[in-house]
């Protein structure tokens, strides 16, 4: 097994609501990277229909494996409230997966799930503090020196979310080196000291454009690639140009003693 690992970054698929022409070209490109993991970051569906969910594990059976997924807010339904309080990720456990907390391990990395969606709210999230005791003993078996990746859909200052920058601090203080998000369908790629006020241990923060889905926010759909080694974690962000999904953008980050910080 080599010493590094490609990790594909897929988010807001909207199923529903999604553009079938570039279904064709994302699984070629992503099938030409080789991924070790592809995570998805949630709202693989618009209204989560069973149809739609349908749509999505189809879509999600032609990728490589395995898979590390979690739900979005679009997950949950939207004109049901009877379903949306009492059993709101009923066909997202039933179509995608039952497990709410997935983890995926070996030597190099370590990468969790966190559920943020909370049926009392209509776009927001949040990581509980039961959740975050979770990552924090999860933490604790991983492998030394293995890369530990975070994914979950609503980022920590995202408009409206009860995620917070608090919450984002403790994650990093318990050692997470990576978060992968999506929900505002919008590409960055940075460390916190760049965008956090969190001080101490700076991370890695990767977001992800809309994958297929035509709810576009001013930039074409697209997705990420890590390629993580011990010490060093590679972003690169491929966008759709009309006809493929092209590399647009690669940002390189090494490991120091107060987290991550950008490399050569």
């Amino acid at each position: 097994m080599s010493g590094s690992r490609v990790i594909v970054h897929l988010s807001d698929l909207h199923f529903g609501r999604h553009d079938g022409r570039l279904v064709p070209q994302l699984y070629t490109v992503v099938w030409t990277l080789r991924p070790d993991i592809v995570a998805v970051s949630g709202d693989l569906t618009q209204r989560a229909l069973p149809a739609q969910f349908r749509k999505a594990r189809s879509f999600m059976d032609g990728l490589p494996s395995p898979h590390l997924i979690v739900p979005g807010n679009h997950d949950v339904p939207l004109f049901n409230p009877i379903a949306r309080l009492f059993t709101p990720l009923r066909n997202y456990t039933e179509y995608i997966t039952r497990d709410l907390t997935p983890t995926l391990s070996d030597e190099i990395v370590w990468i969790t799930g966190v559920n943020t969606t909370r049926p009392t709210t209509w776009k927001s999230g949040r990581v509980d503090a039961r959740a975050l005791q979770r990552v924090r003993d999860g933490i604790r078996g991983a492998a030394p020196l293995a890369v530990r990746i975070l994914v979950a859909h609503h980022p920590f200052d995202a408009p409206g979310t009860r995620t917070s920058a608090r919450t984002l601090e403790a994650l990093t203080s318990a050692g997470i080196d990576v978060f992968l998000t999506g929900h505002l369908h919008a590409r960055y790629t940075g460390h916190t000291a760049q965008r956090y006020n969190t001080g101490g241990r700076h991370a890695i923060v990767v977001e992800a454009a809309t994958a297929i889905s035509t709810r576009l926010r001013q930039e074409p759909n697209g997705f990420n690639v890590l390629r993580v080694a011990r010490g060093s974690v590679v972003v690169d962000a491929y966008a759709w140009d009309g006809m493929t999904f092209a590399l647009t953008d690669t940002q390189a980050f090494i490991a120091h003693d107060q987290g991550w910080t950008a490399g050569p």
